[in-house]
Order: structure tokens, then C-alpha cells, then sequence
């Protein structure tokens, strides 16, 4: 389990590292356009390709800090039996769900790769790039969720929110 977890850590702190090459990007891109009007052809594309595997990539580290968004006005007012009875509901949905879009996902990230499809944009990079990252990002996330939900009969704090108001 904690090797897991250290991947879905490693996973967003790449996925950091993306958004933040993703606010590069665009900030070049705008100096580059507006100050020395000299638009570039690839910051748009390569900031969009950071920015979906950087999201994608942190799904699974940010389900261990606690800090998807959640409503718990009633979960917080239930008894803590309850409470983590919620919680593995929902860690199950999650993997559900997860395993769900895992699947389909790989299905178009193939289907694109046979194909040969493109984005049709200026650099014309290969479009199974990004849609590769579906499967990859909740894959991630479906495996951390077991281990989340493994982890739950122990946790001192059984939801899945974060803890502050």
C-alpha cells in the first residue's frame, strides 16, 4: 500500500510541475505575442497537453491529502460508524466509476493510436498524447482508492473532505 501511495505522490508532484510549466508556457506566450508580437504555434497546445495530465496526474494524490471537494454538512453531524460507512461508499463509487472510465479510456487512447490521429493544429502532434492520460489518471486514482478504502477502519478521521471549515 505505501508504495502506491508514493506513486500517487510522485504522480503529483509531477502533475505540479506540469501546471507550473503550463503558467510558463503562457506567460511566454503572452509577452511573446502582445510585447514583441511574435505569437508562438506550440505554447497553446503544449500548455493544454501540461494542464490535462497535470490535473489528471493529481486525482489520486490529492484523494490521499483529503482534499477533493465534498459536501459533509449531514456526514459531519452522523456518529463515526456512519461516518466511515459513507466514506467506503464512497471510495467504492470512486472506484467504480474509476475503473469504468479506466477502461473506456484505454479503448480511445488504442483506437487513436491505431488510427494515427492527429490535432489538426500547427504542430499536429499525435492526439493519443492527451487521451492518454484518462486512462493513466484513473487508473491511479481507482488503485489509491482501494488503498484509501483498505486504510478506513483505521483512520482516526473517516471522511473524505478536508478537516478545516
Amino acid at each position: 500500500m505505501q508504495i502506491i501511495t508514493r506513486i500517487s505522490l510522485a504522480a503529483g508532484l509531477f502533475g505540479a510541475c506540469l501546471m507550473a510549466a503550463t503558467g510558463a508556457m503562457l506567460t511566454y506566450e503572452v509577452v511573446a505575442r502582445y510585447f514583441f508580437i511574435k505569437p508562438t504555434i506550440w505554447a497553446a497546445e503544449l500548455s493544454q497537453l501540461c494542464l490535462i495530465w497535470g490535473c489528471l496526474l493529481a486525482m489520486a494524490q490529492v484523494l490521499t491529502l483529503r482534499r477533493h471537494i465534498t459536501v459533509n454538512a449531514l456526514t459531519a453531524l452522523m456518529p463515526t460508524g456512519l461516518q466511515r460507512l459513507c466514506a467506503a461508499l464512497a471510495l467504492i463509487f470512486v472506484i467504480v466509476f474509476s475503473a469504468i472510465v479506466t477502461f473506456w479510456g484505454a479503448e480511445i487512447f488504442w483506437d487513436s493510436f491505431q488510427r494515427g490521429r492527429t490535432t489538426g493544429s500547427l504542430l499536429n502532434l499525435p492526439i493519443w498524447i492527451t487521451e492518454l492520460s484518462i486512462p493513466v489518471g484513473f487508473a491511479l486514482l481507482a488503485v489509491q482508492s482501494v488503498v484509501e478504502l483498505l486504510r478506513l477502519p483505521a483512520a482516526t478521521d473517516p471522511g473524505l473532505g478536508s478537516t478545516h471549515e
